[in-house]
């Protein structure tokens, strides 16, 4: 079971593991349906290391400017020595990811990257993004949506059964349904007054050998796992995280055990003045 790690560690497992594999499904999203204008300013939230940002604006060209946010100060000073490396112009600042210190009515482009963020800050989030944008902006928002982890939710339920924490059996149920449905995020939009409401799904699968490997990857270990298990006394989780790993084990029938997330990008136009 992971250990506490440092904003320092996180960042470097993030380099590493994350932007890499799970980034990269989200990134390509962003890639396919966000169009970046030849002049202007862009915002980017939950930035996280910066390497997506930076290909982005490498694309876009000098004529548009680059704000990267981002609560970990650690992956910000790795996504500015990758843009000193590369010459990149773009500027990664530290701030709350649903509270920024930014005007009304700003950016062309905001892109926020919720892929890793808790499910009950993202409208927060999203509201932020879509005050700071400027009438006319295309506000893009990445998340997992509905029916994502559906493999692991189903086996944790059982683990919770089987080692006595039948009253945390409902706390799966709400890791379930905390997951917005992609109708859900586009109401968002909506009610955000956005027009031209698009969103894009891709089903990504994340495969692992065995129940160890993915206890004990980086995605799981340290970006997901802390979520899914807040609500478990920490005297009990030792015992819970055996009984997983026996579980996913059995399930996998000696074949690789697989991840599927729902991969969601939903985009719209600022359609006035707030």
């Amino acid at each position: 079971m992971s250990t506490q790690k440092t904003d320092k560690e996180l960042a470097f497992l993030h380099d590493l593991f994350i932007a890499p594999d799970w980034g990269e499904r989200f990134a390509e999203l962003i890639d396919q349906h966000v169009t970046i204008p030849k002049k202007g300013e862009v915002l980017y939230v939950a930035v996280g290391t910066g390497g997506h940002a930076i290909a982005l604006h490498e694309r876009a060209g000098k004529e548009v400017d680059f704000l990267c946010f981002d609560e970990n100060e650690e992956c910000l000073e790795l996504a500015r020595a990758k843009a000193s490396a590369t010459k990149d112009a773009a500027r990664f600042e530290r701030s709350s990811i649903d509270e920024f210190a930014l005007p009304d009515n700003h950016f062309d482009v905001v892109i926020g990257n919720a892929s890793l963020v808790p499910a009950e800050r993202v409208q927060r989030m999203f509201s932020e993004m879509v005050r700071v944008a400027a009438p006319g902006a295309q506000v893009a928002l990445a998340l997992p949506t509905a029916s994502s982890f559906g493999e692991f939710f189903s086996i944790y339920w059982e683990a919770l059964h089987n080692t006595g924490l039948i009253d945390h059996e409902s706390d799966v149920e709400n890791l379930i349904l905390e997951l917005p449905a992609i109708a859900d995020v586009e109401k968002l939009a909506e009610e955000a007054d956005l027009s031209d409401i698009e969103s894009w799904t891709t089903v990504e699968e994340f495969d692992f050998e065995s129940g160890e490997q993915f206890l004990n990857s980086p995605l799981v270990a340290e970006f997901l796992m802390p979520g899914w298990l807040a609500s478990v006394p920490k005297g009990s989780r030792s015992e819970l995280m055996m009984e997983l790993t026996r579980l996913i084990n059995e399930e996998r029938h000696e074949a690789e055990f697989s991840l599927s997330v729902k991969a969601t990008l939903m985009a719209g136009r600022k359609a006035r003045t707030h």
